[in-house]
């Protein structure tokens, strides 16, 4: 319960500096540099480096890849119904199909199941949402703006991310143990994540013009909080036949809120920067609720 209460008063936190002009504009970005160039990595050192082979690992690798792929397909109907302009889709595409499976993830899991599972939930991160939106992301953000990127400059972008570094040399490095120094290090290192991560995220947030967005709104954070987590459920738990916290976890991550560097791409290509506004402002709070339930189901 004191770790759930530790994100909330974070949050909060965040919120309260934003509003009190006492801080600098570019306090989200020190702060989310300080996560990716050194926190991050340490806690992907840190929980990789110990993780115990488990073949549902690779079903939590792939939990990004299929919520995204299906997601695209459901807000292509969506927008459809709805009549939503290209820009909007493309909003909800990216921001409705990828989950923050670190900032609010990890702290999340760390809160809800232990220390002892982080590392599920940076490969739900490393090697699902953050490939996801290093290629398909990408790639989905090209097509529905005006801008281009090469494939090189994608596997740029993925081979000198810190995270992706460290876990690189985390899975060379599992048949050495590491000093018994290195280890509190590490730790130490790595619990920055959770309040960190949560202060940024509450700093950010921001309420525009709701009644306009209402539609597209809810459908993106109904798929993104509800459909996309029960559909890996129902394919794992109930097709696949596979159970286990690492499975439980993975669910955990798939029903993330949406997902905050996806949302500063969107915005980037000018993909309904309002409507992504709102997708994060409001999911991400309102995720702390549902993911609770989810907890609840899963456990």
């Amino acid at each position: 319960m004191s770790n759930i209460l530790l994100l909330a008063v974070c949050l909060l936190m965040g919120i309260f500096i934003r509003r009190s002009g006492r801080a600098p504009q570019n306090l989200p970005a020190s702060l989310n540099a300080f996560i990716v160039y050194i926190a991050l990595p340490a806690a992907v050192l840190r929980y990789i480096h110990d993780l115990k082979p488990d073949s549902s690992l690779l079903l939590t690798a792939a939990m990004a890849w299929i919520v995204f792929a299906v997601g695209w397909g459901f807000f292509i109907l969506i927008a459809k119904v709805l009549k939503l302009g290209r820009a909007a889709t493309g909003a909800l595409v990216l921001v409705g199909g990828l989950g923050n499976t670190s900032f609010v993830g990890l702290p999340m899991i760390e809160a809800w199941y232990g220390k002892e599972y982080l590392g599920v939930g940076i490969i739900a991160d490393q090697l699902g949402s953050f490939l996801v939106l290093s290629t398909l992301g990408i790639l989905a953000a090209n097509i529905y703006s005006s801008g281009s990127t090469s494939p090189r400059e994608m596997a740029r972008k993925i081979l000198f991310f810190p995270p992706f570094q460290a876990l690189c040399v985390a899975i060379l490095l599992r048949s050495v143990p590491f000093h018994p120094l290195v280890v509190p290090v590490l730790q130490k290192l790595a619990d920055t994540i959770a309040p960190i991560a949560l202060v940024s995220v509450g700093y950010q947030l921001r309420f525009g013009n709701l009644r306009a967005h209402a539609k597209p709104l809810f459908a993106g954070l109904t798929y993104k909080l509800l459909f996309g987590p029960a559909l890996i459920a129902l394919l794992y738990c109930k097709l696949f036949g596979v159970t286990g916290t690492v499975v439980n976890v993975t669910i955990f991550e798939a029903a993330m809120p949406p997902m905050i560097t996806a949302g500063i791409i969107a915005v980037e290509h000018d993909l309904e920067p309002e409507l992504v506004a709102l997708m994060l402002g409001i999911g991400i709070p309102l995720s702390f609720l549902t993911l609770a339930g989810w907890w609840w189901v899963t456990g």
